[in-house]
């Protein structure tokens, strides 16, 4: 077993290290940041429009069709916020120091970049299996994008993503809860364990209509409650919240000038735990949020990437929440780290109320996360079982004049499946609609056949 261990944390400092996942996925953020020219900046304020102008806690119920755009956020917030954003900011705060809060902040600004053009690609190319389920995500648009000669990239994806997520990372999530609710509530594991089957489980045979319902209601529940504890904490505190986000500022660029040279803390260890920490709590660039935006029901593509990218501006506020309450409340000893520095410094801030406070947040952190992946992974399942069809693209509804007539100038590129271009989003669309109109052009476009025989 420690040879195992030491096997898997040999081969993790290697991935997130400084020369592989880090400058990859950071890569790519700064690419598309500058491909779509600043479109996290640009278009902050239509993306709020967007995002609050569908928002709904009882909206229309997802069926085979989708979901709304809302609920298709949820899901994916669901899936984003994890035990990773109370225990893992700690555990970044005490490998990298005060400043890898700041990397955090930087790796999530060019992650929304990254997380758009994901919603859009998944959103572009998507297909229907036999029962007329609108399916997508990474496998999906690997193969209608790329071509079927990058099929076996979109298999081995698919079955790498089933193992991450719905097997390995919900088994860590359902430790994580196991273990919350015995330390400050004092119930066994065995039935922490079975209640969080039973209730997941009610989630999973109601299908996707179910999970949404419940996605787009435990969300905002959770989210408000956290900032709220937050905020009391941080109120409780209030002197102390401009020296410490001087101190990330400081640490970030000069560690050993706030935190001395004998903790051995550097610009480059900041840097590291606090991208690396960003990348993992938003997972923009990992390739699991596209699958819940691929079902949205909207008119544009770029519309749902907008939305997508207020699921990476959740975790950021939700990380920042937990590591500014860390730093004010003093906790912060380069000692405890994982979730026991977040229980202490909210019992710190809370009293003894705090350690509840942490773990019924964590249990719905968690839970959500597990609902969440359960989803991306029964999306690769599907994809798997129908490995050997051929995929086609899900034609979008034409637009349509006030009097019920077709738009006559753009329902073609509509039934093509761009839809509508709602005003602000044309030029974002281009860059990543470029290879779907070439797709179309060609002359075996018109001959993609559906997923597998009889479907429509």
């Amino acid at each position: 077993m420690d040879f195992l261990n030491q096997l898997v944390s040999d081969v993790n400092g290697v991935l997130w290290g400084v020369f592989f996942l880090i400058p990859l996925l950071c890569g790519t953020g700064i690419f598309y940041t500058i491909k779509l020219r600043f479109v996290q900046v640009r278009k902050f304020g239509l993306a709020a429009r967007f995002l609050l102008g569908g928002a709904s806690l009882f909206g229309k119920r997802a069926d085979k069709s989708g979901m709304s755009s809302f609920q298709a956020l949820a899901t994916a917030v669901a899936a984003q916020v994890g035990t990773g954003n109370v225990a893992g900011t700690a555990t970044a705060l005490v490998a990298g120091g005060p400043g890898s809060l700041f990397w955090l902040w930087v790796a999530a600004f060019f992650g929304m970049a990254t997380i758009f053009a994901e919603a859009v690609l998944a959103q572009t190319y998507r297909t229907k299996d036999e029962q007329g389920r609108v399916l997508g995500g990474p496998a999906y648009y690997i193969t209608l994008g790329m071509g079927e000669k990058w099929r076996p990239l979109a298999v081995f994806f698919s079955i790498a993503i089933i193992i991450a997520l719905g097997c390995i990372g919900n088994m860590v999530q359902s430790n994580s809860i196991a273990h919350a609710m015995q330390t400050a509530f004092n119930v066994p594991a065995a039935v922490s364990g079975v209640v969080c089957a039973v209730l997941a489980g009610l989630v999973f045979f109601g299908g996707v209509g179910r999970l949404a319902s419940v996605t787009e209601k435990i969300v905002p529940f959770m989210a408000a409650i956290y900032l709220i504890g937050g905020l009391w904490v941080i109120g409780a505190h209030i002197t102390e919240v401009i020296p410490a986000f001087r101190l990330i500022f400081v640490a970030a660029f000069d560690p050993e000038a706030v935190m001395g040279g004998a903790l051995g803390l550097t610009v480059a260890k900041a840097m590291q735990f606090g991208v690396a920490r960003g990348l993992f709590s938003n997972e923009a660039g990992m390739g699991s949020t596209p699958h819940a935006h691929a079902v949205a029901r909207v008119e544009h593509p770029a519309e749902q990437g907008l939305v997508a990218m207020f699921g990476v501006f959740t975790t950021v506020v939700i990380v920042t929440f937990t590591g500014i309450v860390i730093l004010v409340t003093g906790v912060l000893d380069f000692k405890t780290t994982g979730i026991e520095l977040t229980q202490h410094a909210y019992t710190v801030g809370l009293g003894s109320f705090g350690m509840a406070f942490v773990a019924v947040c964590l249990f719905f952190f968690a839970f959500s996360t597990i609902i969440g992946w359960y989803f991306f992974g029964e999306q690769n399942v599907r994809f798997g079982r129908h490995a050997q069809g051929r995929l086609r693209l899900v034609a979008r509804r034409p637009l349509q004049r006030p009097d019920g007539a077709p738009e006559p100038r753009r329902a073609r590129g509509a039934a093509q499946g761009r839809g509508r271009e709602p005003r602000g989003l044309r030029e974002e669309a281009r860059p990543l609609r470029g290879a779907q109109e070439r797709e179309h052009r060609r002359p075996h476009a018109a001959t993609l056949t559906p997923l597998c025989a009889g479907s429509t």
